[in-house]
């Protein structure tokens, strides 16, 4: 489903991904772990062309991320061809980005509206199930800011959906939420995984890479410095600089 292949990111003189080779096969969850600053945030942001690669290369479902292929050259896709290519890749930020004037039912509507062309009936019904699916069948005509943290990011995950993407990314999806209202995110999270969604995780929950994940992937200083199942780099970490975080987090 993803191949990143010796992807470089640079902003000014700070080196930010060095190198970077990684395989997500459909299906499956892959979970980032590092310490801020490693380069999980702008990994994500480079899967789906928010930030342009400096050099190598990244494709989604057999198709580059953001550019075309001319013999030896890459060249960059207009906008509105990149902007085709993230309906596929859904992206859930640590801080719900929901529209405060726009119900639920609303925030999840306008993308497959606008971007998909679908009838808004169509769309209403679909969002409706979402919501349904996320816990929230409720809350259809309910303000953004009349729900809590937990909630809003539940939306953001269904308006995420609405577009059928066919790969999902999650920015540290509960790290802006107070402690009691993570659980009920991460089984959202979990119930997607079970249903073979495929999806790339950055998170700092243990106990969800351990359940969910398929591959754990640990990243320090812009470089992958161990990868593996979660039994293996988890409770059997190769590298110093991976033991070294998990006895922090653990």
């Amino acid at each position: 489903m993803v191949e990143i292949r010796s992807v470089h990111k640079s902003f000014g003189p700070l080196q930010v991904l060095r190198g970077i080779d990684l395989t997500v096969r459909t299906g499956e969850v892959t979970v980032v772990l590092g310490p801020s600053g490693s380069g999980k945030s702008t990994l994500l942001r480079t899967i789906n062309h928010l930030e342009k690669v400096d050099r190598g290369w990244i494709s989604v479902d057999g198709a580059l991320v953001g550019y075309r292929r001319s013999g030896d050259r890459l060249h960059e896709l207009p906008e509105r061809e990149v902007l085709k290519q993230r309906t596929r890749i859904g992206f859930v930020f640590q801080n719900f980005h929901l529209f405060p004037h726009l119900t639920v039912l609303e925030n999840i509507t306008e993308a497959p509206v606008a971007a998909l062309g679908r009838p808004r009936k169509q769309a209403e019904a679909a969002a409706a199930e979402l919501l349904a699916r996320v816990g929230l069948a409720d809350k259809a005509s309910a303000y953004p800011g009349r729900l809590s943290g937990g909630q809003q990011q539940r939306v953001a995950i269904a308006r995420a959906l609405a577009l059928e993407p066919s790969l999902l990314l999650f920015d540290e999806p509960t790290s802006a939420l107070d402690p009691e209202l993570v659980g009920e995110v991460l089984d959202v999270i979990k119930d997607l995984a079970a249903q073979g969604t495929t999806m790339i995780v950055v998170t700092h929950e243990i106990g969800f890479a351990r359940e969910a994940a398929d591959t754990v992937v640990f990243m320090d200083e812009g470089r992958i410095v161990e990868q593996g199942p979660p039994a293996a780099v988890l409770d059997h970490p190769e590298h110093e600089r991976t033991r070294a975080f998990l006895s922090k987090v653990l």
